[in-house]
């Protein structure tokens, strides 16, 4: 994906993804359940579905994409639903969000790469790697191994790629480069350096 003349990406701006970050400074993420809990499962993500957080059609784009469960979704995204994020980025910014306004989530989910037969293509001289929607594609985010700031771009460029097998995570991190990082060591500078 390519910035046009106007700093947007397919109408919207990083400085409208980063407005829900800004307040969130150096807070780690709270909503850090683990496969154990008691939490809801994850749901199948319509292709036509907008992102919660940046209000791009999640499945025109590739990358990791995400989902929040809330214990009251209206008071969040005006309906019975989870929310619902184009990147893993997006996730973690609108989380960020709604956590300072004391919604801390039940459960994150992301793509959990360690789980499909991902296809990494190039778009313009960028590497992307493909976009799963499915219910069963998902993971608690706790218990994934993020391959951070890789060569590998999501839907709003830089990303956080999850893998529920840490040899599989450090693997494409042999081979794509990033850094690795647990999901509670997420912060909101962190999801913000990367939009930069």
């Amino acid at each position: 994906m390519e910035l046009t003349s106007a700093g947007k990406r397919n109408g919207v701006t990083r400085r409208t993804v980063l407005a829900g970050v800004g307040g969130a400074g150096i807070v780690a993420l709270a909503g850090c359940s683990s496969a154990d809990d008691d939490v809801p499962d994850p749901i199948s993500i319509d292709e036509e579905q907008t992102c919660d957080n940046c209000t791009m059609g999640i499945g025109q784009h590739p990358g990791p994409v995400g989902q929040t469960h809330y214990e009251d979704p209206e008071a969040v995204v005006d309906e019975d639903r989870p929310a619902q994020f184009c990147s893993s980025l997006c996730t973690y910014s609108h989380t960020f969000e709604q956590e300072e306004a004391d919604n801390a989530p039940e459960v994150v989910y992301l793509t959990d790469y360690s789980s499909v037969e991902y296809d990494i293509e190039t778009d313009d001289g960028t590497e992307e790697i493909s976009s799963h929607l499915e219910a069963e594609t998902f993971a608690v985010a706790g218990d994934l191994l993020l391959v951070v700031d890789s060569d590998v771009h999501g839907s709003m460029g830089r990303s956080l790629i999850g893998f529920s097998d840490g040899d599989e995570a450090e693997a494409f991190q042999d081979e794509y480069g990033g850094d690795l990082y647990d999901h509670e060591d997420v912060t909101g500078d962190l999801v913000m350096s990367l939009m930069n």
